[in-house]
């Protein structure tokens, strides 16, 4: 989930944007993942997929009760583990503005063989 209320953004001037695009534009930035069973992971955003799987570097892992801590070189998070990431403002910012018309084509979409 995406929430941004801030004037002047990219919600507020009727622009969209999707999650892969913030992800892919998040890549060499700090962020952090919190997962559905409550623990974080800090660190910095390697690389993701289409399942919004991820990869951290430099990870600061802390328990569900926030007691205990571990550094770790490096994660890959599943993607439907994820409840919420934190993403930098500034990195928001330099999303680019998706055509939400062209979203829905490709695979899947209207035409193509058997239309006839």
């Amino acid at each position: 989930r995406v929430q941004r209320a801030a004037e002047g953004d990219a919600w507020s001037r009727g622009g969209a944007m999707l999650p892969l695009s913030l992800l892919r534009t998040a890549t060499g930035n700090p962020m952090l993942v919190e997962l559905k069973n409550g623990e974080t992971f800090n660190g910095t955003l390697d690389s993701c997929d289409n399942w919004m799987n991820i990869k951290l570097k430099e990870v600061i892992c802390t328990s569900r009760d926030g007691d205990r801590f571990w550094r770790l070189p490096e994660v890959v998070i599943r993607g439907n583990n994820i409840k919420y990431l934190r993403i930098p403002e500034e990195v928001i910012d330099m999303v680019p503005e998706e055509d939400l018309s062209m979203a829905g084509k490709g695979k899947g979409g209207k035409g193509g063989k058997g239309d006839g």
